[in-house]
């Protein structure tokens, strides 16, 4: 019994030098799958190119990230689209998609646009999401409220949020919590939060090469490392690491039903 990660973008530069120690270390610690997030046009052929390689270990996601929303943001969505489009794609899900209004406002109805946008492709394939949110948990919960009455299903990734905001987010009965490195972090309150939350909805992820957990923090982010946050969440739950992979391997299965195949 292996676990998976559910979030990661070990496609990216960062990994050019050693991306197959990267996956052969992932599958020392027992990953039985690593998910690929995509973030814009540039990012599609080198995640699918890696997916190739891994068919059957690594599984390919199609989405614009809210960062990358830009300008020119309606184009890029064509294309994506018409890759959708395609019959037999290989994607699992749409995503990595959102909102995030930290670092800059300029695109904010874009953002919200494209958004509504790449849910309908979810709606419209009967494909999960996983939905990036950063200073924007209000505005994704009103345009998540719009479609209650579809079969939606997803991850809520990397939730670091308040318990008021978990429930917020678990009302959408489908979708589960996106739990990573941040988890293990000295100052980190999400263990208190993650006590009042059904193990049931939580997912394990990296998001490599990003928010590398405890004891690595500093170093680039890497599957394996996913270790360290599934045994955080063991110490949160007081269960055993082998309980923990068992339901989170659940979760996950009943996100994306492809993985059951």
């Amino acid at each position: 019994m292996g676990f998976i990660d559910t979030h990661c973008h070990i496609y990216e530069p960062e990994f050019d030098a050693d991306r197959e120690d990267v996956v052969a270390r992932a599958k020392e610690v027992g990953l039985d799958a690593i998910l690929l997030p995509n973030i814009n046009a540039e990012t599609i052929q080198p995640m699918l190119e890696l997916c190739k390689k891994h068919s059957g270990y690594a599984y390919p996601m199609l989405g614009l990230h809210p960062e990358d929303v830009k300008a020119d943001y309606k184009d890029v969505l064509q294309d994506m689209h018409s890759l959708l489009s395609t019959p037999s794609h290989p994607f699992i899900a749409i995503g990595e998609i959102g909102l995030d209004y930290y670092w800059d406002k300029t695109y904010y109805k874009e953002q919200q646009d494209a958004f509504e946008q790449q849910i309908g492709w979810a709606e419209e394939a009967q494909l999960p999401l996983v939905i990036h949110t950063r200073s924007a948990h209000e505005e994704l919960v009103e345009i998540m409220k719009k479609h209650t009455h579809t079969n939606l299903s997803g991850i809520f990734h990397c939730f670091g949020g308040t318990l008021a905001e978990a429930e917020e987010l678990l009302q959408f009965d489908n979708f589960v919590l996106g739990i990573g490195g941040a988890l293990t972090f000295k100052k980190s309150k999400l263990p208190e939060v993650l006590r009042e939350i059904p193990l049931e909805r939580i997912v394990i992820e990296t998001d490599s090469p990003y928010l590398t957990p405890v004891p690595n923090r500093g170093k680039r982010n890497e599957p394996a490392f996913a270790a360290y946050t599934l045994q955080k969440v063991a110490d949160v739950y007081g269960k055993s690491a082998e309980e923990v992979m068992q339901q989170t391997n659940n979760n996950v299965r009943k996100v994306f039903k492809c993985l059951n195949a």
